[in-house]
């Protein structure tokens, strides 16, 4: 893990993985920026039909109340790398808890990147939906 734990884009990743866990919302929706972008994952997927991100915060909001917020969702994160003065890189794990001993795993790469108020105005994590999906219809949810 970074040494580096006073990097401004590395205490964004701590504050969303610990609001997120908390089911903060409202504080978890202030750590962006009115125009930021969220690709969770990156690339189409069922979160995201065209592949473009959820732009703006209402967006977030909706990604929020259809994605983190129904989720059991736990976070671990591995290794963070600060890049440049208000990035990071993040290797976590995202373990969801489907309930009846249920769990859907996924390993990830997610790129905070800060504007100039502090702000998150991307936040790309790149991950398989292929493997999710597999995850899923194991489990009996698809």
């Amino acid at each position: 893990m970074s040494d580096n734990l006073d990097h401004p884009a590395i205490q964004a990743n701590m504050q969303s993985i610990k609001l997120a866990s908390e089911g903060n919302k409202e504080a978890w929706l202030d750590l962006y920026a009115d125009d930021a972008i969220v690709q969770d994952p990156v690339g189409v997927s069922p979160f995201d039909a065209t592949g473009e991100g959820h732009k703006g915060k209402a967006a977030i909001e909706t990604f929020w109340d259809n994605v983190i917020g129904p989720s059991n969702l736990t976070l671990v994160a591995h290794k963070r790398i600060p890049s440049g003065e208000r990035a990071c890189a993040v290797h976590q794990t995202a373990i969801n808890d489907m309930g009846n001993g249920n769990k859907t795993e996924v390993d990830m790469i997610a790129i905070y990147e800060l504007n100039d108020e502090g702000k998150i105005a991307r936040m790309s994590a790149f991950w398989s939906w292929a493997e999710m999906e597999e995850q899923l219809k194991k489990l009996g949810f698809m």
